[in-house]
């Protein structure tokens, strides 16, 4: 698969990413780890998670993978974390997904915005991912009137030793905020997007360009006129230069998302 340098970076992102949101819906290890490998081999070697993701289990289930393929990127997040802490057993968190959807508190995220929690979230997303650094550290779903900015720059800076580039993921709607000022968080910009409303426009306005969008899976099933593969090639030509990230718990769909790819690649005219 192609790889793109990330605008405003130095990093070589494949154009499909890898979300490990939905990493914790499948209930065997080994079958997790036989998709995330997967995805590597089909050249979907950027990988997006978050402490959010399974509780702290889509950071620990990405270890192997990393460590057998030095070469892949990640990203992973801070600001969000899972009630209940990022090391419970598979049970608790199982238990605490489907126990959420009737009692909310027991899967809310809690939102921390200080620095001192964010220290130790750092120090415990590098030991989830046997790394020494991120490649890729951004704000989970930040709001710009609730960051200590100085305050965050300055220890963003400090952590340059373990933190390759900072930036911000959230929907798209959260972003007019933080073009105010030019905020200096928004170096990078991952944010929600689809073919049928083109969300990410509030980027393309402010003049910036489209670095990382997900979203058009989802978007795409919600909508009975839009296929899932058609959206796909649809946001290969919207975000060109950029890459997308896409989810699946099947490795047919890895295998097909390469198939798309390499089709865009051999004819990049290609009518969605």
């Amino acid at each position: 698969m192609r790889k793109i340098i990330l605008s405003g970076t130095s990093l070589h992102l494949s154009r499909f990413g890898f979300g490990t949101s939905r990493l914790c819906n499948i209930a065997l290890r080994r079958v997790r780890q036989r998709l995330l490998e997967t995805a590597y081999e089909k050249g979907l070697t950027h990988f997006d998670t978050a402490p959010l993701y399974g509780f702290g289990m889509a950071e620990r289930e990405l270890n192997p993978v990393l460590a057998a393929h030095p070469d892949a990127t990640v990203a992973t997040k801070v600001g969000l974390y899972p009630p209940g802490g990022t090391d419970q057993y598979a049970f608790s968190v199982f238990f605490r997904k489907g126990a959420g959807r009737l009692v909310p508190v027991l899967s809310k995220a809690i939102v921390d915005w200080s620095i001192d929690r964010a220290r130790k979230a750092l120090d415990g997303s590098l030991r989830r991912l046997g790394r020494e650094r991120i490649d890729l550290y951004l704000l989970h779903e930040p709001e710009a009137h609730l960051l200590a900015t100085d305050e965050w720059l300055r220890w963003l800076d400090s952590e340059r030793d373990r933190v390759k580039v900072f930036g911000i993921a959230c929907e798209a709607a959260k972003l007019p905020a933080f073009f105010v000022g030019d905020h200096p968080l928004i170096r990078i910009v991952q944010c929600s997007d689809s073919i049928s409303n083109s969300e990410a426009d509030v980027l393309i306005r402010a003049g910036r360009p489209l670095q990382i969008t997900y979203g058009y899976i989802a978007t795409a099933k919600r909508n009975p006129k839009l296929d899932v593969e058609v959206a796909l090639i649809a946001a290969l030509k919207r975000n060109s230069e950029g890459c997308i990230l896409v989810s699946t718990s099947k490795e047919v769909r890895i295998r097909r998302f390469a198939e798309l790819q390499e089709k865009y690649d051999n004819s990049p005219n290609l009518t969605p």
